[in-house]
């Protein structure tokens, strides 16, 4: 099948979802735009229900031989790739959701928790992290969180599908975290709070980070087990969340491994 007219309905669909975040929601589907964000999807059971594939610029082992495909000729593909290097492919999947509920840990597991996300590129950048430490759940609690945001998919250069994303209510988060167990570990800057290379981080624990703008909110610092800092030797006196959030979850892998040996 080919379209070549931008007012096609399944062009301007298309076009909805990239651009509202409510269109996402209230379809249950997401745009997924390059090969290798395509192939993540693919790989982590994202159920792609059409790809707009440009013939003249796709050139890749990727295959869709058993998936519907539209074909958008270069003029057309411009109009509604979200960015300029797409390799010519853009998918629509079927969004997943996961019940905290449901969540099955396992021993020593390592989970992050943003408080809140002021940004889809610094969000990007966490599930990049997350992927390479392989943390075991990320959650967000904030609910206008959308993970499936253009901005969100290509800062994580498509890890937001390799990892396991859960959008839930502060409270209910502490109360699960509470019933399995886990040490609830806040970075706070105060000057009686603990030096992170100082803090036990191979027994099962969250971390939880706050917001560059007003920090971590007085409901985590109540209910955290330990509050730490990352030792600040310059004159600024914080570090943007991603930098942070990576910092503290590698510290949490070397002595997961560490403890192994």
């Amino acid at each position: 099948m080919q379209i070549e007219s931008a007012q096609n309905p399944k062009i301007k669909n298309l076009l909805k979802l990239q651009e509202k975040s409510r269109e996402r929601k209230k379809q249950g589907l997401f745009v997924v735009e390059g090969i290798q964000e395509n192939r993540l999807a693919l790989s982590s059971g994202y159920e792609p229900q059409e790809f707009f594939v440009c013939r003249d610029i796709f050139n890749s082992a990727l295959d869709l031989s058993e998936f519907k495909k539209v074909n958008a000729p270069p003029p057309l593909f411009e109009k509604i790739a979200y960015r300029g290097t797409t390799g010519g492919i853009i998918g629509i999947y079927k969004t997943k959701s996961f019940d905290l509920k449901e969540i099955k840990l396992p021993e020593n597991a390592l989970i992050v928790i943003l408080e809140a996300v002021e940004k889809p590129g610094n969000l990007g950048a966490v599930l990049r992290t997350c992927d390479g430490a392989n943390v075991d759940l990320l959650i967000v609690c904030d609910p206008l969180a959308d993970f499936y945001n253009p901005n969100v998919i290509r800062s994580s250069v498509g890890t937001v599908f390799t990892n396991r994303v859960i959008s839930e209510e502060k409270e209910k988060v502490v109360e699960w975290l509470r019933h399995n167990k886990v040490q609830i570990v806040s970075t706070f800057l105060h000057e009686e709070t603990k030096d992170l290379y100082e803090t036990n981080l191979s027994k099962s624990s969250a971390i939880v980070l706050g917001t560059e703008a007003t920090g971590l909110s007085d409901f985590w610092v109540k209910n955290s087990d330990i509050l730490i800092k990352i030792p600040m030797n310059g004159k600024a006196d914080s570090l943007n969340v991603s930098n942070a959030a990576a910092i503290c979850i590698y510290e949490a892998f070397r002595q997961k491994n560490y403890s192994k040996t």
